[in-house]
């Protein structure tokens, strides 16, 4: 397999002669010459920084320490090859002799591990000529007996991460082939078992991308595990000259439009599952737009505004919007089952409304199944909490459906038959069952009965964009006398109508009408976000001090259609228009 290694050094992620078109274009290409001042004074910073120490402040992850020595090799290794700077040599060569003296590299959670084996082969390979013979060793002996000897042994004894279908399997194996491909000339047995296990692991994980690029585990988490993806496939080919048809994999060369469909116009995600609003940075979508001819990916990367040294070596253009690369404004995501419908592109006050439903045994899920979020004027209006802290008892446990934010009471959903317990059942999945996708109505219907089985016979939710200006989200549902609550989690005020029957929220000086236009009898109220009575209260768990809810409660429902109103207060809209209430059949 290391038959076609290119023995000289760099030669990972790019080559002497790479660098030496990267400076060229520095000089030439304003967006460039911006990223490298930036960049450049990152690195100057970081001459003051202290020296990375061997701090597990959780008790469990010494992860941030990992990502602090990622973001200091690139970036100080880049600037030396760029400008040649001897500090920046030199305050790296500091680091890893520190990081070289660690005890290990924390293998028990082993994304510490890969990341920091990730660090130390970017600067030993990036910076090979510069390192005089022992510097090399000692980085090289750390890679090895830090970093690839405890991978060796996961993979030989079974460990679980290999086997794994999320971003575990991309991080560790990632990890491991850079850390192997680095140090291959001087161990090479070592390290063609290494690939050769993470081109038989990654696969498993690879495969979640299809059938057409999206991420169960969020948005979030499609950002952390395609970038470790993203690497290790440009890492076989920059030292081997093959990726072994990883990037042929199904969904692979489309994955890079599920974040942008996930950005809503306020540029907050759809943040289902263990995923926060704002997406960070993301070079790996510089190195997909090049490698599938896809303009949009460096388009919303450079929205980001999160120049990087990563990114620099993988920019190749500008990049193209949206609107004029045609994609259609809604897209159904399969296997993540979330779709996304908006009015626009390029305009950040935009109607914008993202539908969840998928499977509740996806790593890092939330019992969400038939949430959505909405964005507005500028605003987003129906929130999604996000995660709470990992370090919660049980948060990975049997604990995890205590926590008020990942139960469904925590989400824009419907609960049914509250009780002590999970509130959707955390081995169903809810399928995507129909959508369509018009100028003047695009929708999609979520079938949620397997979850809420078996308190109801029949739970289906859908969502409707209504002539790009106004959402209808609706809900019908069979059963025997059903305790059901429907919730809605905003940051805005709320001022109820006398009647009950609507509300007007406010945010930032613009307003959403919220309308109940079935059943006649019901009636909003609003309640804290916080758990029902009959729920768990573990303590530790977030506030969520500035949001508030807006709910329906039905307390014996048997055959129930619920529909509510979203219409941005705007002046395009009549805020007292009613479309006509169909069956979801009829959808």
């Amino acid at each position: 397999m290391l038959r076609t290694l290119k023995r000289q050094h760099p030669r990972l992620l790019i080559d002497a002669a790479g660098f030496e078109a990267l400076a060229r274009r520095v000089n030439t290409d304003p967006v460039l010459a911006d990223w490298d001042r930036q960049v450049r004074r990152q690195a100057d910073r970081l001459l003051e920084a202290p020296l990375s120490r061997h701090v597990i402040p959780d008790g469990l992850r010494l992860l941030e320490t990992s990502r602090t020595v990622v973001e200091r090799s690139y970036t100080l290794a880049l600037m030396y090859r760029l400008h040649g700077d001897r500090r920046h040599a030199e305050r790296l060569w500091r680091e890893l002799e520190a990081v070289a003296a660690f005890p290990d590299f924390n293998p028990r959670h082993f994304l510490d591990t890969a990341e920091m084996t990730h660090a130390l082969a970017i600067a030993y390979d990036w910076l090979y000529d510069t390192w005089t013979e022992p510097q090399r060793a000692t980085i090289r002996r750390a890679i090895v007996q830090l970093g690839l000897k405890p991978g060796l042994a996961a993979y030989r004894s079974g460990n679980w991460w290999p086997k794994a279908t999320h971003n575990w399997n991309q991080v560790c194996n990632g990890g491991m082939a850079v850390g192997a491909l680095a140090v291959a000339d001087e161990e090479s047995q070592l390290a063609e078992e290494i690939v050769r296990h993470a081109l038989a692991s990654i696969p498993g994980a690879m495969a979640s991308y299809a059938p057409d690029g999206a991420w169960v585990e969020g948005p979030g988490y499609w950002n952390y595990a395609t970038s470790y993806n993203v690497l290790l496939v440009a890492a076989l080919e920059s030292a081997l000259g093959s990726d072994f048809g990883l990037s042929k994999m199904p969904g692979f060369s489309q994955t890079g439009l599920f974040p942008i469909y996930m950005a809503g116009p306020t540029g907050r995600m759809f943040n289902f599952a263990d995923a926060g609003e704002h997406f960070g940075r993301a070079e790996c979508l510089e190195w997909l737009a090049a490698r599938f001819d896809q303009p949009v990916c460096a388009w919303f990367a450079a929205t980001l505004k999160h120049p990087s040294a990563a990114g620099m070596i993988w920019y190749r253009q500008p990049g193209r919007d949206p609107a004029a690369a045609g994609l259609p404004l809604d897209r159904y995501w399969r296997n993540a089952e979330a779709v996304t419908m908006r009015s626009r592109w390029n305009d950040p006050a935009a109607l914008f409304v993202g539908l969840h439903a998928g499977s509740n045994q996806a790593n890092h899920n939330h019992l969400d199944q038939g949430s959505f979020v909405l964005d507005a004027l500028g605003q987003r209006w129906a929130v999604d909490l996000g995660p709470d802290d990992y370090n919660l008892p049980g948060y990975f446990g049997p604990q995890r459906y205590d926590y008020y934010r990942l139960r469904a009471e925590g989400h824009n959903t419907l609960v049914i038959d509250p009780g002590r317990g999970p509130d959707q059942d955390p081995k169903a999945a809810a399928k995507i069952s129909r959508c369509g996708f018009t100028p003047e109505r695009a929708f999609a219907l979520a079938d949620l009965t397997p979850v809420y089985a078996p308190h109801a016979r029949r739970v289906e939710r859908g969502v409707a964009m209504l002539h790009r200006r106004a959402v209808l989200v609706q809900d019908e549902l069979s059963a025997t006398n059903a305790d059901v609550w429907w919730f809605l989690h905003t940051p805005a005020e709320v001022a109820l109508a006398g009647d009950g029957r609507s509300a007007t929220l406010s945010l930032a000086g613009t307003k959403l009408s919220v309308r109940l236009l079935s059943p006649a009898e019901a009636r909003f109220e609003v309640r804290p976000a916080v758990p029902l009575p009959s729920a768990p209260h573990p303590e530790r768990q977030a506030a969520n001090p500035n949001v508030r809810k807006l709910a329906l409660h039905f307390a014996d429902a048997r055959e129930l259609r619920l529909a509510v109103l979203f219409v941005p207060l705007d002046g395009k809209t009549d805020a007292g228009w009613s479309p006509e209430i169909k069956p979801l059949q009829e959808w």
